[in-house]
């Protein structure tokens, strides 16, 4: 591509004044300039996310005051489980541990 010189810019922005109008090119320029923000934002995380090593939670399980009666065993998932299956099985216990001491249900 040849080099554009000052003329060949100024009639290509008298071009797309006319084609898009002088009030909607500023909002163009200020929706273009959020939007690469944004994808150079969510590249940089997906970089940062490459070189670090993602690091594993541990499930910490509240132990109840008083011995309960029956205890259910949960048996040990084989892989690191993920938030959501953590996040269950917290669920899970908070409601047996509700159930044993005879607290109301939250929701």
């Amino acid at each position: 591509m040849p080099n554009l010189g000052p003329t060949e810019l100024i009639i290509i922005g008298l071009i797309l004044v006319l084609l898009f109008g002088a009030k909607k090119l500023p909002e163009a320029a200020r929706g273009l300039g959020r939007s690469l923000r944004i994808f150079k934002a969510e590249t940089s995380k997906l970089r940062e996310d490459d070189e670090t090593a993602a690091p594993t939670a541990t499930v910490v399980q509240a132990q109840p005051v008083a011995p309960a009666p029956q205890q259910i065993a949960t048996p040990a998932p084989a892989a690191a489980p993920t938030a959501e299956e953590q996040a269950r099985a917290l669920e899970e216990q908070a409601a047996r541990l509700r159930a044993q001491s005879g607290a109301p249900k939250q929701q």
